[in-house]
């Protein structure tokens, strides 16, 4: 049975809607209602996530529930079967699973933070906003020796050589060689020159059970701060320096042209959560998190289930967030290496 096809009726779903949108990412299929969305992981195994087997997606799924609750309780709601019903599917019904969704809260598409900055309205109080939010989440949240390893310098190192193995077929296609190899000399320089900055900051408690997907696409400004879709699906994306949580959403700034509302979220942030040394490897994690989604795009231009115009778009995202990668590693190089 086609589910996804199945879950394109509005008579599906428990609570009544006009219409069903569909919006895909490369894991993830995401129906809108009129006052939800419900999230059906898709049966891929990319490495660094594996979502292949029904148990397998259903056990993701509720963790996402759980981990989101932390910054958004009033978003999620709750993880529902998708069930065989006369011909078709039911969400929430009897009898035996077919799918497992996600059912989430409708936010306002136009407080978007990405929208809100593409529309020239973002303002330091939003960003004021975000910080206030998440100070004390990260104050709170998990730490100890199991998670502390995540910041560990072989941990980075390995992180970013996956990074750099499952992009090395892009070299000459997406990205040049030259910007390919730039990046990589930066990041492997400013790791092997500052372990003992990464060491210090173990001891000093900033690594911690994060977001790991801070970005503009992931936070909502409407009559609260909502800050959404945290990873799930993998530790060592998650857990990690503080730092790397907030150079993503820095990162992000700078790609829409915010850099002035970049520099001041990451200062405004070091100096409510008393780490200012967070600076000190600003350039170093907004490298790693610009090839992240340099990355992202690249796999969804080559995805055969998304149009060719969606396609065509993330090449050209995948190219943008690349070069912004190299632009990090060159003023890392010049100025930071030495911390």
């Amino acid at each position: 049975m086609d589910v996804v096809t199945k879950l394109l009726d509005p008579a599906v779903y428990p609570d009544p809607t006009t219409t069903v949108a569909l919006v895909q990412t490369h894991i993830s299929w995401v129906f809108i209602t009129d006052g939800f969305a419900y999230k059906v992981k898709k049966p891929v195994d990319l490495g660094f996530l594996n979502f292949t087997t029904l148990r397998r997606r259903h056990f993701y799924l509720n963790q996402e529930l759980i981990l989101n609750r932390r910054l958004c309780p009033e978003i999620y709601l709750e993880v529902l079967a998708i069930t065989a019903h006369q011909g078709g599917v039911r969400l929430g019904g009897p009898g035996h699973p077919l799918e497992y969704a996600l059912k989430m809260v409708r936010m306002p598409q136009e407080g978007m933070m990405d929208e809100v900055a593409d529309r020239g309205e973002l303002k330091k109080e939003h960003l004021d906003r975000i910080i206030a939010r998440l100070v004390p989440f990260y104050a709170q949240a998990a730490t100890g020796p199991r998670i502390n390893k995540f910041g560990e310098p072989a941990i980075i190192h390995f992180n970013h050589q996956e990074n750099f193995a499952r992009t090395a077929g892009l070299a000459g296609e997406i990205l040049s060689p030259e910007l390919f190899d730039r990046i990589k000399v930066f990041s492997w320089g400013f790791l092997q020159k500052n372990r003992r900055l990464f060491l210090r900051r173990i001891k000093e408690g900033r690594i911690r059970d994060c977001h790991g997907d801070l970005h503009m696409k992931n936070i909502c400004l409407a009559d609260g701060v909502y800050i959404y879709d945290c990873i799930e699906f993998n530790h060592r994306f998650r857990y990690g320096d503080v730092a790397a949580d907030i150079d993503f959403l820095a990162m992000d700034l700078d790609f829409h042209g915010y850099r002035e509302l970049s520099r001041y979220f990451v200062e405004g942030f070091a100096r409510a959560s008393g780490d200012r040394e967070l600076l000190e490897i600003l350039d170093f994690y907004k490298c790693y998190r610009a090839y992240v989604r340099g990355k992202i795009n690249a796999f969804s231009a080559r995805d055969p289930e998304l149009t060719p115009k969606a396609r065509e778009q993330a090449g050209k995202l995948a190219r943008a967030y690349f070069t912004l990668a190299g632009e990090y590693a060159a003023a890392g190089a010049r100025g930071r290496l030495n911390t």
